[in-house]
């Protein structure tokens, strides 16, 4: 993956500007429904001013809340966590600063003046059901997404003559089925190894040499006395002085041994 990092960086720009023009036109939907609607009393005002007030709001909130699914994402897998329980600390913590700027927005041209308790909790309340509804909505989405793809997979392969099913690496046939067969990388950890796949990480009490020679037929190296990476895994590469790690996808970063460091580069993995 990393022969042509240039053409990976432009993909991965253009799958993320993608996915924020349409997640401002599903938020742009949303302030339109909710000017409408016309909630919390903002009824009583005109249309025209109710439009671009929830529209605005709509956007600010995106940009406060939309950074949760990547962090989400990491601290599930670095920590071994639940996502839903992340997702909900995540909402109660970004509706702190979305419920300050709704607060202060409100007093627009004037200063605002500070919020008494009771009013802090209302404005809190009112920001965190919005916010934690339209995070319920992206979550399904997103999941929704999901399914017609793996459906047209299933689609596609069905159409196809069945070919003979071929064994695969012994050494995931040891990891519990949540986890899926995309190995990213083995990691020692005493007399274990820590098996990380694209969703999530799993330890098996096994030597690494052992669980190295149970990956037939996959493409990667041992970069280090402690790592096992595949080479399809890595997607980028860092160096301080003498010391080189590979980050994989995810954000895990694994250690190349220095004496390995000449034989990756001679392979073409940087």
């Amino acid at each position: 993956m990393t022969g042509h990092p240039t053409q990976q960086a432009s993909s991965r720009r253009t799958r993320l500007t993608r996915k924020i023009l349409i997640d401002l036109s599903v938020m742009t939907v949303i302030g339109v429904v909710l000017a409408m609607i016309g909630p919390f009393g903002s009824s009583s005002q005109p249309m025209g001013v109710r439009l671009p007030i929830w529209i605005g709001f709509a956007w600010l909130g995106y940009t406060m809340y939309s950074p949760m699914g990547y962090m989400v994402e990491r601290l599930s897998k670095a920590l071994q966590l639940p996502s839903w329980g992340l997702y909900i600390a995540a909402t109660l913590i970004a509706t702190i600063p979305m419920a300050i700027a709704v607060w202060c927005i409100g007093f627009l041209p004037d200063a605002p003046r500070m919020p008494t308790p009771s009013e802090a909790l209302a404005a809190y309340v009112n920001v965190l059901v919005i916010g934690a509804s339209i995070t319920v909505l992206f979550i399904l989405i997103e999941r929704g997404n999901r399914v017609p793809e793996a459906n047209h997979v299933e689609a596609e392969a069905a159409a196809e003559p069945m070919p003979e099913p071929t064994p695969g690496p012994r050494f995931l046939d040891r990891l519990p089925p949540e986890l899926g067969s995309e190995l990213l990388a083995l990691e020692m950890e005493d007399h274990y190894v820590r098996a990380h796949t694209a969703l999530g990480s799993d330890l098996v009490l096994l030597r690494m040499r052992d669980a190295v020679a149970e990956l037939d037929g996959v493409d990667g190296e041992q970069i280090h006395r402690s790592w096992w990476v595949a080479r399809g895994a890595v997607e980028d590469v860092k160096r301080d002085g003498r010391n080189v790690r590979l980050v994989l996808e995810g954000g895990l970063e694994a250690p190349v041994s220095r004496s390995n460091v000449a034989v990756l580069k001679e392979a073409g993995w940087f």
